[in-house]
């Protein structure tokens, strides 16, 4: 049988030729067999990304940081198959992320001045002024603010535009430009997004002519237009927010929670540098300010975190969730407060506990890579009750019912027997080789052979065991393998009367 190593060797093989596809499916066979590796998952998303699938390839880098955080081409896979989406500033973010903990690391280093080159690349052709952009070159420099958070409140306020919100098409690609604006050379075709990008246009001070107005004044020439389009980026005004008048304890109340924040951001850059204390007590100050909030917690959790506090990481977690539901916070914030405390829980060594926690999450909210880690634990947990599980002396005592089942024609019994003294002792070859000779007399002969390979992978010399072996291969009809294993057993004990007898 093959291991999940062999077969991510072979994959390495396969990505090494430029044979993507059959590398994927390798290292797929790999993953299937041990999911708990990183370095499986790691390398698959390398073969993605080569055969051009970056959706893929960036699930896979996701995986792979989530088995081993410390691993560092993770956050290059990572880095790299958001760089290949165009999600400049998410690429540019992960690299970061990883050079904070491995400063030096080339690879991280030359990808993020690779993403950085692209993104701060001119999306328009320095020879012409005249040339509109061509598609998939993304916004020119200035414009990507024209999709931010206040557009779906112009977009409600404008008596044309408002009657699209009802179309969920219309609302998806809004919500995919607000997140990607270089997306919008993608949708030229839709007659909808053009007038909301006009009309963006308009609101921010830049003068471009509408669709209509193209068609009117072709209408009223005979010859083609060459039209010259004048882009012109200013920064909007600042606009002062209208807010209505605010009690004394609401204005107070407001304030709290944008210096909370501010603390928040603070102890973000106090973790990066891996100050935890301080991180710590500036989370705490965020928690004082705006006690509703149950990211702070969360944070303050993650810092426990790291630094192997898990019974403090634990309760944290606890508190936000906790928090979270009072203040109804996103369903996808309580699942992650849910997953670290999973974390913390793995870390302990509690899986059974983990795997509950895992579950909660997912209730909350699914995500990918909970339910990874979710079945990874698992996977861990069944081979942790196998360990459990095992106990010489009582195998000893199971192996002794078998024997006294078998010697008295109790063929069934004595398989259950044999059986339980297998789990509770796998690697005697002694007690597989009298489950096959039982599973042989209630005529299981697939089931005899599993148990005398089992067998010889344990003891390759085990005369006994080849013995057992032809005769298993006889009764099957597969006579030039029975004289293959009686030979093996007489070229390790020539003398030896049961192999000599099949023979």
């Amino acid at each position: 049988m093959t291991s999940a190593d062999e077969f991510k060797g072979k994959g390495n093989a396969a990505l090494q030729s430029g044979n993507y596809s059959l590398a994927i499916e390798h290292y797929t066979s790999a993953i299937n067999l041990d999911g708990s590796k990183h370095v499986y998952y790691s390398n698959r998303s390398a073969a993605y990304l080569s055969k051009g699938d970056a959706e893929n390839a960036l699930e896979d880098a996701g995986s792979c940081l989530g088995l081993n955080p410390e691993f560092t081409k993770g956050y290059s896979r990572k880095g790299a198959a958001l760089h290949s989406l165009k999600r400049y500033n998410d690429s540019i973010a992960i690299y970061e992320e990883g050079l904070i903990k491995f400063p030096s690391d080339k690879g991280l280093q030359s990808g993020l001045e690779s993403v950085k080159k692209e993104k701060d690349r001119p999306m328009y052709g320095s020879g012409s002024s005249t040339a509109p952009a061509s598609p998939g070159m993304g916004l020119p420099p200035g414009m990507g603010n024209l999709f931010g958070p206040d557009m779906m409140s112009r977009i409600a306020m404008d008596p044309k535009l408002r009657g699209y919100m009802s179309d969920p098409d219309f609302m998806e690609k809004i919500q995919l430009l607000q997140k990607d604006p270089n997306q919008l050379s993608s949708m030229m075709g839709d007659q909808k997004i053009m007038d909301v990008f006009m009309a963006m246009l308009g609101a921010n001070g830049l003068d471009m002519k509408t669709s209509d107005n193209f068609e009117d004044e072709l209408k009223q020439k005979d010859t083609p237009v060459a039209t010259k389009i004048e882009e012109v980026y200013e920064e909007p005004e600042p606009m002062e927010e209208e807010l209505p008048e605010l009690s004394p304890a609401e204005s107070k109340k407001r304030e709290d929670q944008k210096a909370a924040l501010k603390a928040k951001e603070n102890g973000n850059e106090l973790y990066k540098a891996k100050k935890f204390e301080e991180a710590l007590a500036a989370y705490d100050e965020a928690v004082e300010l705006d006690p509703t909030c149950m990211t702070f917690l969360s944070n303050k959790a993650a810092v426990y975190l790291t630094m192997k506090k898990y019974d403090d990481c634990i309760k944290m977690c606890t508190d936000a969730v906790e928090v979270g539901k009072v203040n109804r916070a996103p369903f996808e914030d309580r699942a992650k407060a849910l997953t670290r405390c999973a974390r913390a829980y793995q870390k302990k060594g509690d899986l059974g506990t983990a795997i509950e926690m895992c579950k909660l999450s997912k209730i909350e909210s699914f995500s990918k890579d909970n339910e990874r880690l979710l079945k990874t634990m698992e996977l861990d947990k069944r081979k942790a009750d196998v360990a459990a599980y095992q106990d010489d002396e009582k195998a000893e005592e199971a192996k002794q019912r078998g024997n006294t089942h078998f010697r008295n024609k109790e063929w069934g019994d004595a398989v259950g027997a044999y059986e339980e003294a297998v789990k509770r002792a796998p690697k005697i070859a002694t007690t597989r080789n009298n489950l096959a000779a039982a599973l042989c007399k209630v005529m299981d002969f697939n089931g005899a052979k599993r148990q005398i390979e089992a067998a010889l992978e344990i003891d390759p010399k085990y005369v006994k065991a080849l013995a057992r072996k032809g005769d298993i291969e006889v009764l099957m009809k597969e006579n030039h393998k029975a004289m293959e294993s009686y030979r093996a057993g007489l070229a390790i004990e020539p003398d030896n009367a049961a192999c000599t007898e099949g023979l």
